[in-house]
């Protein structure tokens, strides 16, 4: 069976680099399932949840903002945030979480900064979702 390289660099390097069978993104159109011959695209994705089958395993990855090149062969994803399960420090996410929410509630902001404490908000929660997959 055709296999896709998938690459996930993050300004601190390279996340991720292997043969996959699919990966699902979620893209800034909604969730993006790839396959190996996929027709060529460019999208920017969203913070959320990144999932990797290769072998009938699946690897799920928080990831955050960022861009995907797709080709028939390739997903290369640029991020700033791309975090396995097993990296992911459940408390301080949570801790982000409360601290985002209580500053959307607390203050009017300008829309810029309104915008980073979403952003930083979704990351948080992308987080959590992918930490707390396995628990049920």
């Amino acid at each position: 069976m055709a296999k896709l390289t998938l690459e996930i660099v993050t300004p601190e390097g390279r996340a991720y680099s292997d043969q996959v069978d699919m990966v699902v993104l979620p893209a800034s159109e909604g969730e993006m399932g790839v396959l190996p011959m996929h027709a060529p695209v460019m999208t920017q994705i969203c913070p959320g949840e990144l999932v990797v089958s290769k072998g009938g395993e699946r690897l799920y990855l928080a990831v955050g903002a960022g861009f995907v090149e797709i080709t028939q062969t390739h997903v290369n994803v640029l991020t700033d945030m791309a975090l396995e399960e097993k990296a992911i420090d459940e408390a301080a996410a949570e801790a982000a979480v409360k601290r985002a929410e209580e500053a959307l509630k607390a203050h009017e902001f300008g829309s810029e900064e309104a915008a980073s404490v979403q952003v930083s908000l979704a990351k948080s929660l992308a987080q959590l979702r992918v930490k707390r997959r396995r628990h049920g």
